[in-house]
């Protein structure tokens, strides 16, 4: 999931204590919400070459209408854009919604390519996908690891970014921050990172990756009464041959104890100085950020065009629970 730095996180209630207090709050005797179902299907998965990788991707929109590029979190993927991808091809623009390395059909081109899940690796990813597909600026939206890769794109190469919607703000990883201790209630809410630090845990996520998945969904977004043809349609993207290593590479190298790559050292020592994002946008907070969805602890980091968005009731997945909401701050932050 997303990546507050841990010091941030400390400010937060935790994240799993919170959707288990949110989901148990109804009775026996309410009437449950229906089950929640995407209105629109993606189109056929393109496939092209991109730098490490072979991305899959599906687009929509006119092929000259102004790009958007939409990015997916862990653990969901390009299917969370379905409707709101629909929106907005309807209204001219041009989407394009990349399997993030380690999900869906996106191969690595090398089998001696490291599977690295560090920050600026899928940011580099970004840039080279838009390369590919010969788009020189685009709007970029996000959630979760999309939404630090979102930020991390407009923060280093501002003129690729023509607009920026990241779901809970600036998210970008602090490796130093990372090695400070939380409150225990805090921590209880990274319970997975702990678990994924160590060889049983990415054994058991190797072996059931699907259920536990499941439990993240459920947990970061307790009131999304989504139906298992939802999920299994997701679910599917974690069959990738690399995801399981791309996943627990993200999560060790967060608390130092996986290494990145060298060819990054660069990008991410300008990340940790915290640079202020520049281009227009538009943060979305929702009940999964808990008493930091007001947004003030990153407005400092905004210094041009800004709007910030509070969505009560919504959780994690903010574009496949809010769709309408989500695509129009996608053509309002074009506007501003």
């Amino acid at each position: 999931m997303n990546g507050f730095s841990r010091r941030d996180f400390a400010r937060l209630t935790a994240v799993t204590a919170g959707g288990l207090t949110l989901a148990a709050c109804s009775s026996p005797g309410d009437d449950p919400a229906p089950p929640a179902t995407p209105k629109h299907t993606l189109g056929p998965v393109k496939q092209i070459d991109a730098g490490d990788l072979n991305v899959g991707y599906a687009e929509a929109g006119p092929p000259d209408g102004q790009p958007v590029v939409l990015l997916h979190g862990w653990p969901y993927d390009i299917h969370s854009y379905a409707d709101v991808t629909a929106i907005l091809a309807e209204q001219g623009f041009r989407v394009v919604v990349p399997y993030l390395r380690g999900f869906g059909t996106t191969r690595f081109r090398s089998k001696d390519t490291v599977r690295n899940g560090q920050q600026a690796a899928l940011a580099r990813d970004a840039i080279t996908f838009m390369d590919a597909l010969g788009i020189p600026a685009a709007i970029l939206g996000g959630y979760d690891w999309g939404g630090r890769t979102a930020n991390a794109v407009a923060a280093l190469w501002p003129q690729r970014c023509t607009g920026l919607v990241a779901v809970s703000g600036y998210i970008l990883v602090s490796l130093d921050a990372n090695l400070e201790p939380l409150p225990p209630q805090a921590e209880h809410g990274w319970w997975y990172q702990y678990y994924f630090a160590t060889p049983r845990g990415e054994l058991g996520y190797r072996r059931n990756a699907k259920d536990f998945n499941r439990l993240i969904w459920t947990n970061a977004s307790p009131l999304w009464s989504f139906d298992d043809a939802t999920y299994d349609l997701s679910a599917a993207s974690f069959d990738n041959p690399d995801h399981t290593d791309i996943v627990i590479h993200n999560y060790r190298w967060r608390l130092s104890l996986a290494p990145g790559e060298p060819r990054y050292d660069a990008d991410e020592r300008r990340l940790a100085d915290k640079p202020p994002i520049t281009v227009p946008t538009i943060t979305i907070g929702s009940d999964f950020d808990g008493k930091a969805k007001d947004g003030n602890a990153f407005r400092a980091l905004y210094t041009g065009p800004y709007q910030h968005r509070v969505l009560d009731g919504i959780g994690h997945n903010v574009p496949q629970e809010a769709p309408e909401r989500f695509a129009a701050a996608v053509v309002d932050v074009g506007r501003m």
